[in-house]
């Protein structure tokens, strides 16, 4: 059984193909999606995320996101880890998504708690005592913007007590709850945002469950890496060209806006579909200012 879900592991951003009759006019291209998968693992990821926010997997159909996995399983091939978002409004249909991935092999899978009801702390701890009789390694998600449930650090200490549990991927963006995490429980602390990954490894994360790597999959895994050595001048000389771009991990066009990088350094990111609609002309304008400046940095 994996246990370690450390590494750069990159939730993996969804092609679409048109398609008057797929739903939205938008099918899933898994054609591409399997190459960009493949791509990611080339270029020194540890592994894929799929069905996580990024992946829109709210948007799938139940037959598309099963699919969705099996491709990452096949493109990865053994060459890395396949990490499979598991969200549901309940356990019932979490758990269900987490046999599912167990069936199609993934090595692990990522979950939310509830996430269209504000459960109370022993119904989010019931949630993922459920998920974990699936029986796959679980990094547990805190994302407390989109869910309205906060994984605070005496809770996780609560959930970490189930034995699937691994590990947090945290995108609270206090980083002084890591060391109040790494207090309580011995379960690794991942980076879950893009741009506090720098203050979170120099804090003791010990991965990153990342948006950006989509678009600058090697650049990321040399900052990583030089985090992880603790070269931390290095590192943060790398991180400054590529944060500005990185805080739109953390905004609600975050799909958006990593879809846009792709397209821009020669990558397929291309349209969402709904609820997500186009990026307005000034959020076009920034994203696109912001990757070009760290397209020209990176190059120099």
């Amino acid at each position: 059984m994996t246990t370690d879900l450390r590494g750069v592991i990159v939730a993996a951003a969804l092609p679409y193909r048109a398609d008057p009759a797929a739903p939205a006019g938008l099918a899933v291209d898994y054609d591409k999606y399997a190459e960009h998968c493949d791509w990611l693992i080339r270029n020194g990821c540890r592994g894929v995320g799929p069905n996580g926010s990024l992946g829109e997997y709210s948007s799938l159909t139940d037959e598309e996101r099963r699919r969705v996995v099996q491709v990452a399983v096949e493109a990865v091939a053994g060459r890395g880890v396949v990490i499979a978002g598991v969200h549901g409004p309940g356990w019932h249909q979490a758990k269900r998504w987490a046999e599912l991935a167990a069936e199609d092999g993934a090595d692990g899978v990522l979950a939310l708690p509830p996430t269209m009801y504000r459960a109370s702390d022993s119904q989010v701890v019931e949630h993922y005592t459920r998920i974990a009789e699936a029986g796959l390694p679980m990094m547990i998600y805190n994302n407390p913007y989109d869910t309205k449930v906060d994984l605070t650090p005496d809770l996780t200490a609560e959930i970490a007590k189930i034995d699937q549990v691994k590990a947090i991927k945290e995108f609270s963006g206090d980083v002084r709850r890591l060391f109040e995490i790494r207090e309580k429980t011995d379960i690794d602390v991942i980076a879950g945002a893009d741009d506090v990954l720098f203050e979170l490894m120099a804090d003791g994360a010990v991965g990153w469950f990342a948006g950006f790597p989509n678009a600058f999959p090697a650049e990321s895994v040399r900052l990583y890496d030089l985090m992880v050595a603790g070269e931390y001048d290095k590192a943060r000389e790398l991180y400054q060209h590529l944060v500005p771009v990185f805080r739109w991990d953390s905004r609600t066009e975050f799909v958006q806006a990593i879809k846009l990088s792709m397209d821009m350094v020669g990558r397929f990111g291309g349209r969402c579909r709904p609820p997500r609609g186009p990026l307005t002309a000034d959020q076009e304008r920034q994203v696109r200012e912001q990757t070009q400046r760290a397209i020209e940095a990176l190059a120099a």
